[in-house]
């Protein structure tokens, strides 16, 4: 059974494909944010998304979309398929800053009961600011893990363009 995890920055794009994926095969979609994220944006404990992360990953299908190092080491073990959200920054940053205004505007609700605000926006503690923080960290990292023996055994995709993306989606679906 194929186990996929999506990886690239945040507003790459990744839970919107890892939803598609789960969609077409019929598997269980794993969101990493939702079992980190506790009421009032408080994270949860090492030990406990370790747990949430071991209970859903035990399943013998899944595509799993976040890029959490602390849980790296087992989600990436027990994935088959890896697949790298390599866009550019400034689509990227683009993505970022107009969803992060569209929920605030709305005032979505993300995970338990979670919900971003204009405020919240424009602080240091943005989804803006850790996009500025991680994106060049990101494209350095993932080569560099991905060449690791332990990871060896992974099927790798490094989609640059949501094209490249969106053409393997489509052969996805014949399969």
């Amino acid at each position: 059974m194929a186990r996929y995890v999506i990886v690239g920055t945040s507003g790459s794009g990744k839970t919107t494909l890892a939803r598609q994926i789960a969609k077409r095969l019929e598997i269980p979609h794993i969101e990493l944010d939702a079992l980190h994220w506790e009421p009032g944006w408080v994270g949860a404990t090492p030990e406990v998304i370790r747990e949430r992360v071991e209970a859903a990953i035990a399943a013998p299908a899944w595509v799993l979309d976040g890029n959490y190092s602390r849980v790296r080491d087992v989600i990436w073990q027990r994935a088959t398929h890896l697949i790298w959200l390599d866009y550019s920054f400034p689509l990227v940053f683009w993505r970022i800053f107009s969803r992060t205004l569209r929920r605030a505007i709305l005032r979505e609700e993300l995970w338990n009961g979670n919900r971003e605000s204009l405020r919240l926006m424009f602080s240091r503690e943005s989804i803006l600011v850790w996009v500025l923080k991680t994106y060049w960290r990101r494209r350095r990292e993932y080569p560099e893990l991905l060449a690791r023996p332990e990871y060896s055994h992974l099927t790798v995709f490094r989609f640059r363009t949501p094209k490249e993306t969106a053409r393997w989606l489509a052969e996805l679906r014949k399969a």
